[in-house]
């Protein structure tokens, strides 16, 4: 038996003697089915074709990275605090590798993900790496595809990872998405990391708010507040999404993106 992967989204899925007839995370109107039909492959077929890439972008974080891309092409972060390394979301693609630099970096003490979209292989990250804990919001547990004892949920608004590192549910794109605020980030000025409840965009001074980027469909006006005022009386200069980066005065960017967001929600 193999635990199969959606080519579209890089979700895993249970073991089984065949692929699953439907993918639940492609089949949900945030995300889309495959043009050309379901379609399956395995960590097993990948590897060879693959290399995960590791850059850092600022001291204590680095980006892990697909070449080719795998599903939907996000990255992962590790950030090294003094307090020990955590995987910020999760790639589709692993192989030894990659577990080997992880590693060399002093390892992971914890994994949090931000949403679905990024639960992907948690599981074989979670074992690989020494069954490290999973950190994941309570009000996301029905998409967690691979259930496991490696998954820990939490619940409320706020979990302080380790001191100075704290998760904080925002909502929007999925019930329980999550951001991660360390406060010593940027020399001391804070960064945020947001997975994509907080997209940067095209135009690197603003962000997005969506209830679905593929589908384009937008969230409303109480939901894109309520994620501007959980962040705001967070310090941060630097928000890094599953893709990019926005700089310099990130926190305003977000506070700016709402406002707007919501104007033109109300024409």
């Amino acid at each position: 038996m193999e635990n199969y992967l959606c080519v579209t989204c890089g979700t895993q899925y249970p073991a089984s003697e065949t692929p699953p007839a439907h993918c639940a995370i492609c089949e949900d109107d945030r995300q889309y089915i495959n043009p050309n039909g379901q379609q399956w492959t395995t960590l097993t077929r990948l590897r060879g074709h693959h290399n995960n890439i590791f850059t850092t972008i600022a001291p204590g974080i680095t980006t892990i990275r697909t070449e080719p891309k795998v599903g939907i092409g996000e990255h992962a972060h590790l950030l090294q605090t003094e307090h020990g390394n955590i995987l910020w979301d999760c790639i589709a693609y692993i192989d030894g590798a990659t577990i080997r630099a992880l590693q060399a970096r002093g390892g992971v003490s914890a994994i949090a993900i931000s949403h679905p979209h990024f639960y992907t292989t948690m599981i074989e990250w979670s074992h690989a790496l020494g069954n490290v804990p999973i950190h994941l919001h309570a009000d996301n547990r029905e998409w967690v595809m691979r259930p496991d004892d490696a998954v820990h949920f939490w619940e409320g608004d706020t979990l302080e990872l380790f001191p100075g590192v704290t998760l904080l549910r925002c909502g929007g794109h999925f019930p329980g998405s999550m951001v991660l605020h360390w406060r010593e980030a940027a020399e001391g000025d804070g960064a945020l990391f947001t997975g994509d409840t907080i997209k940067v965009v095209a135009d690197p001074r603003w962000v997005t708010f969506m209830y679905s980027y593929p589908n384009d469909i937008p969230l409303d006006e109480r939901a894109v507040r309520r994620i501007a005022d959980v962040v705001e009386p967070l310090p941060f200069t630097t928000l890094y999404d599953g893709w990019t980066v926005a700089q310099g005065d990130a926190k305003d960017a977000v506070r700016r993106s709402a406002d707007r967001y919501i104007a033109h929600l109300r024409g």
